[in-house]
């Protein structure tokens, strides 16, 4: 009896070992990379995107994504991906180093805060709307109903929504033979600020101006730009943070 308890253990110990395993080190030194914010911040901002679909890890076992960003949010932890196929994510948390930057865990806590409110929207309906763009055209949750939604949203003065219009308008492009797919854009500033603006710099997007209250207290958003992903159904179904996230999320919203 006792051996048979013995093998059950071992297969036990085995299973865990092989979750853990499966994947590959991390892809950068954890506590190498904690050295200087500058590094650390680069990592992060190109190599972690939060708002993908991946598989969780804490020091020892799979968790849910969930518990993960509110690990990143409120604990003391950065994400490192672990090497693994080339479409597969898998992110590990790390200890924060306590003689690492304070700024690292300041700033992990603010990215992680903004995922996991992010991660709770998703499958949410998309609150009420119901307003003019600049052309005149009414764009409603009626109106967008049955249709994938893409929705950026941003302000003149925001230098990174501004830096991403090329690669927003040409995503745009490649998705215009697509009727069921509309591009809208929430603006914080007036329609004539946005046609002066707009007129430098187009973009390929409904613009609807006056958005800054909407934003602010029907999406309670604190950073831009901000995209959503709406499906058929008017649910969201991503929150993203930048264009890089948008361009994965959508082809896979648009199979």
């Amino acid at each position: 009896m006792q051996k048979i308890i013995d093998l059950f253990v071992l297969f036990i110990i085995s299973i865990t070992v092989t979750a853990q395993t499966k994947f590959g080190e991390p892809e950068v030194d954890p506590i190498q990379i904690q050295k200087n914010f500058s590094d650390w911040s680069a990592y992060q901002s190109k190599k972690i995107m939060l708002s993908r679909d991946f598989i969780a890890f804490d020091s020892s076992k799979e968790i849910s994504k969930e518990t993960f960003l509110d690990q990143l949010a409120n604990g003391s932890f950065i994400p490192i991906r672990l090497e693994s196929e080339p479409r597969m994510y898998v992110y590990k948390l790390f200890e924060i180093q306590p003689n690492s930057d304070t700024s690292i865990k300041a700033t992990m806590n603010q990215i992680g805060f903004d995922a996991l409110k992010n991660y709770k929207m998703e499958g949410t309906a998309f609150p009420p709307f119901s307003f003019k763009d600049l052309e005149g055209n009414l764009v409603s949750n009626e109106s967008m109903k049955g249709k994938i939604v893409v929705i950026k949203c941003w302000y003149i003065h925001c230098t990174p929504c501004i830096r991403e219009f090329p690669q927003v308008n040409k995503l745009a492009s490649e998705y215009k033979d697509r009727k069921d797919i509309l591009f809208v854009s929430l603006a914080e500033d007036s329609a004539t600020q946005l046609k002066t603006f707009l007129a430098r710099k187009p973009l390929s997007y409904s613009v609807i101006p006056d958005m800054k209250v909407y934003m602010n207290e029907a999406l309670q958003l604190n950073s831009f730009p901000t995209h959503f992903i709406l499906n058929k159904e008017g649910l969201i179904a991503k929150v993203l943070p930048n264009f890089e996230s948008l361009e994965v999320a959508l082809a896979k919203e648009s199979r």
